[in-house]
């Protein structure tokens, strides 16, 4: 069950985007205003990637977008279905990161940009694609579970049924607190997303799930807060697809935190036991807890 929640959380993210970005590609009429949000100076690609990626007539930026675009909305429906989870998950766990070296940013001390960009560290503006690509290792290493095309044709499913729950836990709280944390302590600078306009709140959340205790009472408040979030981001002038487009992102987050109220999030790296075992803690006892 876990494996499947994990799947359909992350799937739906990359299924909304991936729709989102590719049919607008493939619409004249709407191409290049796509390409002109992704390669403009406050875009989601800097120089040096498009001069890596578009240096020779090999690759246009139409089709890198397509192409990556396509291969997004193939991710989403295979990881819904449960098809090369694992693949997938770790494949999209590392391209996170590679979003978050691609972003625009400007923080030289004492210059100001000629064009409009991001003021704030790529790491701090994309820390939701952080938190995801924890959330992807976290898929990978849970497996495909036993409700999913990988355990019907390949008999890869009983993977899920012996994972660490210590070590799934905490990654999954880990990458759902750091990104409350981040939206806490920058909150209101420029392109820092936080889903409550309550910095404190979001503080309080993130130390709780990352200390390791109270997780699943911080759990249930980071869901309210993202269920809350979504439905402020509606826009009932907008489409469909592109309010849903807003919020994608939430969808595995919610998932987490739903995850972390049910099973809490392991005894690893607990605060608590940091002080009072330290060795333990940080080499590793003889027998670990692992169970949920």
């Amino acid at each position: 069950m876990i494996a499947l929640m994990l799947r359909l959380g992350i799937g739906s993210v990359f299924i909304v985007g991936g729709w989102w970005k590719l049919s607008r590609a493939l619409d004249p009429a709407r191409a290049d205003a796509l390409l002109t949000r992704y390669l403009a100076p406050d875009g989601y690609i800097n120089a040096f990637f498009q001069n890596y990626l578009f240096a020779s007539d090999l690759m246009t930026p139409w089709f890198f977008m397509t192409a990556l675009s396509g291969f997004e909305l193939f991710a989403g429906i295979a990881l819904m279905l449960g098809l090369f989870v694992r693949a997938l998950a770790i494949t999209f766990g590392v391209l996170m990161w590679s979003f978050v070296a691609a972003l625009p940013v400007m923080t030289t001390p004492g210059l100001t940009p000629t064009d409009p960009t991001f003021l704030t560290p790529a790491l701090i503006v994309q820390i939701r694609d952080v938190g995801l690509s924890g959330l992807c290792f976290a898929l990978a290493a849970v497996g495909s579970g036993a409700l999913s095309l990988d355990a019907r044709f390949f008999g890869r499913g009983a993977a899920a049924s012996s994972a660490n729950w210590s070590a799934l836990g905490l990654l999954i709280r880990l990458s759902l607190g750091v990104v409350f944390l981040s939206g806490g302590f920058f909150y209101g600078l420029d392109h820092v997303k936080s889903w409550t306009s309550i910095p404190l709140l979001s503080i309080a959340i993130g130390v709780v799930l990352v200390s390791g205790h109270g997780v699943r009472i911080a759990a249930a408040a980071a869901f309210i807060v993202l269920a809350i979030s979504c439905i402020n981001s509606m826009d009932g002038s907008n489409t469909l697809w592109n309010n849903l487009n807003a919020v994608k992102r939430e969808f595995a987050f919610l998932v987490a935190a739903g995850l972390l109220v049910r099973f809490s999030g392991g005894p690893a790296f607990q605060a608590g036991y940091l002080i009072r075992h330290p060795k333990a803690a940080l080499f590793g006892p003889e027998r670990a807890p692992d169970r949920i």
